[in-house]
């Protein structure tokens, strides 16, 4: 009896963890027109269109040379201004993980192109702040934010559902 238990505390401590690891998605910011100023991608849209959790990665696809990503603050965002940001990003193929609740404003600190819409502000939320959907757009791939949704709920449940049968509930 002891050792069911205490492989019931253990499922349970796993599936627990494996829940928060299975929420993490990966996100390439603007889809496949990437991180550009030539005005295909509305990122403000595009950013309301998606749920960003805590452990969400962003990947900033761009051209190094024309192109790169300043992370700002607030008042730097709304002004344009990439004299002093938090952290610079030059590679052209840049990835940020997203680790705390909040905003994270991004810029491209090229003259005039954050002036010419090249800018996100990435609003960062609590998986159980929401359960509504994000609001639909124009777009032929399934939801990434719903299928996550789905997949972390399948996983609590069939994790509730084997330590009911391991304490011996189910017989």
């Amino acid at each position: 009896m002891a050792f069911d238990k205490s492989m019931v505390i253990f499922f349970l401590i796993f599936m627990a963890f494996f829940r928060g690891v299975s929420m993490a998605a990966v996100y390439q910011v603007g889809d496949s027109a990437g991180w550009t100023s030539m005005g295909q991608v509305d990122y403000q849209e595009w950013a309301a269109s998606k749920n960003f959790h805590v452990g969400d990665t962003l990947v900033f696809n761009y051209n190094n040379q024309f192109h790169n990503v300043k992370q700002a603050t607030q008042q730097g965002f709304e002004a344009c201004n990439a004299t002093s940001p938090i952290a610079t990003y030059t590679n052209g193929y840049d990835t940020v993980t997203l680790e705390k609740l909040g905003h994270f404003y991004f810029i491209c600190g090229y003259p005039g192109h954050c002036q010419a819409g090249q800018k996100i502000d990435i609003l960062v939320s609590s998986p159980t702040s929401s359960l509504s959907p994000a609001p639909s757009t124009q777009t032929s791939e399934p939801s990434v934010a719903s299928s996550l949704y789905f997949r972390y709920n399948l996983s609590w449940i069939l994790g509730v559902l084997l330590a009911f049968c391991l304490s011996g509930f189910a017989y």
